[in-house]
């Protein structure tokens, strides 16, 4: 009873609270994608400032991420239910960032499968404690029920081809990129591309202590040489390959550049940072927040390499 009446008690303050909104529009025949916010993580938006892809195929849908709490989960999973009768049968994770696996459990439970490359989860296993701590810190009752649930499907190679209620997926691993795990999804029959974090449109990009932008690059390669028609990137709108070059790549490779030279001189850090030219990128959501911490983990980066 004690039990029933906290799960009601969640709810409860779910719904007085406001739900986040998630919203799947189309991007072509049978591929939807729900567009997150570009700010940060919030308590009104439950830390799902992500975006979330699904896949409907002849039998069943598949979702591309799974949110960041038990209740960004329900959400999605409502949200899902207002594009297609389908059950969600597959949930692909693209990367270890909290709100990419953290819905896992819901969709466990109601009988997917959880998909993600076998790097993913060395990486999911050693944040998720600062991850759902985090979380639970920021939003409160709201966290409740929020499980650390791993993917047991894992992809061991750098490519892999799945059939997935009759729908051809393709996964590519370059490596990683904003963290080990990442790994992009290509349907080649709609030439969508669903990027995870390793595209960033609208908002500045980060760079975290795991990530690796040598190997990130790498993945941007792959992803050039499949010309996708339709890119979701992980934040921002949906887009085209122009843009994910304008904004991600050139990002990276002109980072890279400029703080090489500067880490074989032995340049101070914050100097080198401070030096980058930023005008093509100040127009880029928190730009001017998020570039010296990705400048200095890049120097640090490139002292390792």
């Amino acid at each position: 009873m004690l039990k029933i009446l906290a799960a009601l008690l969640i709810a409860l303050l779910h719904t007085a609270s406001g739900a986040v909104e998630v919203q799947f529009e189309k991007v072509t025949e049978g591929v939807y994608a729900h567009v997150g916010e570009l700010g940060a993580r919030t308590r009104e938006n439950e830390a799902l400032n992500a975006n979330i892809g699904l896949v409907l195929t002849p039998r069943g849908a598949v979702l591309i991420d799974s949110g960041a709490t038990h209740l960004s989960a329900r959400d999605i999973d409502q949200a899902a239910r207002r594009v297609t009768d389908q059950p969600i049968r597959w949930v692909i994770n693209t990367g270890g960032q909290d709100h990419r696996w953290l819905g896992n459990s819901h969709f466990q439970a109601q009988g997917a499968e959880l998909i993600a490359h076998a790097s993913a989860v060395p990486d999911m296993q050693a944040r998720a404690g600062d991850q759902m701590q985090a979380l639970k810190n920021m939003l409160g009752p709201r966290f409740e029920g929020t499980q650390a649930v791993y993917p047991t499907r894992l992809i061991a190679t750098p490519d892999a081809q799945l059939d997935l209620g009759g729908v051809r997926f393709e996964l590519r691993h370059r490596g990683g990129g904003h963290t080990p795990g990442d790994m992009m999804v290509w349907l080649p029959k709609t030439k969508v591309l669903f990027t995870g974090d390793i595209v960033y449109v609208d908002r500045m990009l980060a760079v975290l202590p795991v990530s690796n932008t040598r190997q990130w690059l790498s993945a941007i390669v792959e992803m050039e040489s499949l010309n996708p028609m339709h890119i979701v990137p992980g934040h921002g709108r949906v887009t085209d390959l122009a843009t994910a070059r304008a904004q991600t790549r050139d990002y990276l490779v002109r980072l890279r550049a400029h703080l090489k030279p500067a880490v074989e001189r032995g340049d101070d850090i914050g100097a080198a940072a401070r030096s980058f030219d930023m005008a093509p990128f100040a127009n880029l959501l928190n730009a001017a927040d998020l570039h010296p911490g990705n400048a200095s983990r890049v120097y640090l980066e490139l002292e390792r390499e």
